[in-house]
């Protein structure tokens, strides 16, 4: 899998006919489509570079009123995908930083740019359950690196007006890195 795309909508049922439309038009794989707060619909697709560009650009004039954000990152970080999933494990904590932004689409951006800014590792993305449509990055690392990542992640989520906060966090309590796992 060489890219991802993903398109963020405020309408469940116009969502699911993104989601059709984005399959129909491009060999592309679904690798979420499903309901997040509050309300809204994201679709993620995985494909070469053309499939993706050519899905989410049919899956955004389905009806683009309701789309809230949306990406293409054509070559996504592959630790990326393993942090949406929740399945990063470190040894070692010196440092976290946290991206939280409006949108899912702005959270996946950010954190993509972030770690192939720096030498981090993303341990989880957080991705608008249960939170008010609002989703985070976590990424650790030494200190220099996450503050070089968190910046550059933030920057490119607050060009869009999605960045909510950043935050960087030297030497963190064994408890604290526990409850981000």
């Amino acid at each position: 899998m060489h890219a991802l795309g993903l398109i963020e909508s405020n309408s469940i049922a116009r969502g699911i006919e993104i989601s059709d439309a984005m399959v129909k038009t491009a060999d592309v794989t679904i690798l979420v489509a499903k309901t997040i707060c509050p309300g809204k619909y994201i679709v993620l697709v995985g494909g070469d570079v053309a499939a993706v560009n050519q899905s989410v650009r049919a899956g955004l004039e389905v009806m683009p009123d309701v789309v809230v954000d949306d990406f293409i990152i054509p070559n996504i970080h592959p630790s990326i995908l393993p942090a949406i999933s929740g399945g990063t494990v470190v040894d070692k904590v010196e440092a976290v930083g946290i991206i939280e932004t409006y949108s899912v689409a702005a959270t996946v951006v950010a954190a993509d740019y972030a770690v192939k800014a720096a030498s981090v590792i993303p341990l989880r993305l957080h991705l608008a359950f249960g939170i008010g449509g609002k989703s985070y990055v976590v990424l650790t690392g030494d200190v220099a690196d996450v503050k070089t990542a968190v910046d550059a992640g933030s920057a490119v989520a607050g060009e869009k007006g999605l960045l909510v906060q950043k935050v960087v966090i030297p030497r963190p309590h064994t408890e604290v890195v526990a409850s981000l796992l």
